[in-house]
């Protein structure tokens, strides 16, 4: 017969190797979220518990920001991710107070889409104290690096972007030009880079000369405005107009229109981005090229920061492929432009 105090004995190792057991299965499972490499890879419901992802977007105005936001909120809900969205509204001391808010919500990644090269120091050091991983996308930074202050950036070359344009021009106009240059946003990477790539593909040109250049702010109204002030200082000086989006290319369009400097035709005017009314533009003959910088960024951004969590080495620049449209395709892919 077991005495009392063997049972008792009994009972209680039994209830140990239960607890054991119970602890042994629950340390197997992973737990979503957080900012290091670990993690399923299933999407954004990871441990029963939704992920929470911050973009912080430079600002909603015109074609091309549109299409980037709506593909990153598409994309987010295919995958099952809680996107929380800002808008900086164009204003870089708006954007880093929304990085900061964003840090303190404790967001499980964040997607930025930075408006300057500079200035993001002090969040990007405070999302990585908080475990917090951040991908750029669209626009690169100074100063931070690649897989220190973040993980990668995601975006196009902008520099070959200008210099597919140069290249271009200089064929179409035998390297012989006068040009009005509206530039994007001031201090951005973007503008910068575009400007560099341009400068440095007609430099074996001596008779292609920028002769102004601009800010347009990245805006049909502001490459507008910029151009009929330009029209009037240089007149038919201006023999051909690169743009670094769209926007200021229509804008810069209605500009010479307005002045009987027929764009397309009298004028050249190429620009950067591919939307679906330069496209158009083309098809009809008022305006002759654009360089694609796809605005889709969603599948290739969360596929990203699916590797990251599964800890799987990530390149410091990842690169997207673009195309460029003229008058010999541009018909073609005006239907899936956006």
């Amino acid at each position: 017969m077991i005495s009392l105090n063997e049972g008792r004995r009994a009972a209680l190792a039994l209830l140990f190797a239960f607890a054991l057991l119970a602890t042994g299965l629950t340390g197997c499972r992973k737990e979503g979220g957080g900012g290091g490499g670990g993690g399923a890879a299933g999407g954004g419901g990871q441990g029963g518990k939704k992920m929470r992802v911050g973009f912080s977007q430079t600002e909603t105005d015109g074609p091309w920001r549109i299409a980037e936001t709506k593909s990153m909120q598409d994309e987010a809900a295919r995958r099952g991710y809680e996107l929380v969205f800002t808008n900086a509204r164009g204003d870089t001391a708006t954007q880093v107070s929304n990085l900061e808010d964003l840090i303190a919500q404790r967001v499980d990644a964040i997607f930025l889409a930075p408006r300057e090269a500079k200035g993001f120091e002090g969040p990007l050091q405070a999302a990585k104290e908080a475990g917090i991983p951040v991908i750029l996308i669209d626009r690169e930074l100074e100063g931070p690096r690649a897989g220190e202050d973040y993980v990668t950036f995601i975006g196009s070359n902008f520099v070959e972007e200008g210099k597919r344009a140069g290249e271009w021009l200089a064929k179409q106009t035998s390297g012989k030009a006068g040009i009005v240059e509206l530039l994007g946003t001031a201090g951005s990477s973007v503008a910068n880079d575009r400007h560099q790539g341009f400068a440095d593909a007609i430099k074996a040109f001596p008779d292609m000369k920028i002769i102004a250049a601009q800010d347009g702010n990245f805006t049909r109204a502001q490459g507008q405005k910029v151009m009929e002030s330009l029209i009037q200082a240089h007149g038919r000086s201006i023999t051909a107009v690169y743009t670094h989006n769209d926007e200021m290319a229509l804008g810069a369009a209605q500009a010479l229109r307005s002045a009987n400097m027929n764009p397309g035709k009298d004028v050249l005017v190429i620009s950067v981005d591919g939307q679906k009314s330069a496209l158009e533009a083309i098809v009809k003959g008022e305006m002759n090229a654009t360089v694609e910088c796809n605005p889709r960024f969603g599948p290739v951004a969360f596929d990203t920061l699916e590797r990251f969590k599964r800890g799987e080495k990530i390149p410091p620049k990842i690169i997207n492929t673009d195309r460029f449209f003229d008058a010999t395709n541009a018909a073609q892919f005006v239907g899936e432009a956006f």
